[in-house]
């Protein structure tokens, strides 16, 4: 078994961090499970990919993977993702996805394990997530609920 990653939207920190203690599911917000793809290295290499940014800027953004929940639990972590990765995912044209697993599959971090293919259905599982938390009446933040 590997790690466990929910991706999921929230109109905000306060919100997202309810649904961590709750359960996302019983929350009723949109979810994407994700196995082994983590949001750090592997979604902040692709983010940089999708932006044009350096991997080393991705990183110095002020929501890029700032923990929320607290950090003595030792088998589950809240992150938020960035304002700047939710917005590429929506404005990528059709076509980017593909290009950008193709590159993405490639970084060390996976180790050949992911075809192209399989990463680009996550980065449109991602899409879909951002599309639908920028067009809520009250626009959502993307976040990660990691798991041991």
């Amino acid at each position: 078994m590997g790690n466990l990653y929910d991706y999921f939207s929230a109109p905000d920190d306060a919100t997202a961090l309810a649904a961590f203690d709750q359960g996302i599911e019983a929350t009723g917000l949109p979810l994407l499970p994700v196995k082994e793809i983590d949001p750090y290295v592997q979604l902040g290499q692709a983010e940089g990919m999708l932006t044009g940014t350096p991997y080393d800027d991705v990183t110095s953004l002020p929501r890029f993977n700032r923990l929320l929940s607290s950090p003595e639990d030792d088998s589950r972590w809240l992150v938020t993702l960035t304002d700047e990765l939710r917005d590429a995912l929506v404005a990528a044209r059709p076509g980017a996805f593909a290009a950008v697993a193709e590159t993405w599959s490639n970084i060390e971090e996976f180790g050949g394990c992911f075809p192209p293919g399989e990463l680009a259905d996550v980065l449109i599982g991602l899409s879909d997530l951002a599309e639908a938390a920028r067009t809520r009446p009250e626009p959502h933040r993307l976040y990660c609920l990691m798991s041991l």
